[in-house]
């Protein structure tokens, strides 16, 4: 199976799932948030689409990659936890851990080829998954800074007098 092929169809599974979760949900900041995600998994996507465009595809062949593996299957996705995160603040921890997942997938992967160069592509992947990773937790600082500022953690404990 192509190595890209496999991070493509994840990607865009993911961005459905946020585009699923931030129709359902009726909290404005958690469906800012689930779309502010999507669009994220879609620029991945694209970034995935162009990195396959620069490499000879006999290159980016993983005899070892099961089409199964390839299959982006979240916590988000199963129907109790998602009734539950529509309404949760907390959703964002989950999708943190769905993103980690994805770099550990791939690094393991890696550690699994026997092919220099696939190792280096799936080691490739993986950077860009830790790099997106990193977007994934800006959109949340982004999205929770209206919520927190200086006082709020320096001062709370001060009583007025």
């Amino acid at each position: 199976m192509n190595i890209f092929d496999c991070a493509i169809k994840m990607e865009e599974e993911a961005r459905i799932n946020y585009e699923k979760l931030a129709a359902a949900t009726p909290v404005s900041e958690l469906k800012n948030l689930f779309t502010m995600l999507a669009a994220a998994e879609q620029e991945h996507h694209d970034a995935l689409v162009e990195m396959k465009g620069s490499i000879d595809p006999q290159k980016a062949q993983f005899m070892d990659l099961q089409e199964a593996a390839c299959i982006f299957q979240p916590l988000l996705a199963k129907r109790d936890l998602m009734a539950e995160l529509r309404e949760d603040p907390d959703a964002y921890k989950h999708v943190v851990k769905e993103e980690e997942k994805g770099v550990k997938f791939y690094e393991e992967q890696a550690a699994q080829a026997k092919d220099e160069g696939t190792r280096e592509m799936l080691l490739m992947i993986a950077d860009e998954e830790r790099k997106h990773l990193s977007i994934v937790e800006n959109i949340y600082a982004f999205v929770e800074s209206p919520k927190t500022y200086l006082a709020w953690g320096e001062f709370s404990n001060l009583k007025e007098y």
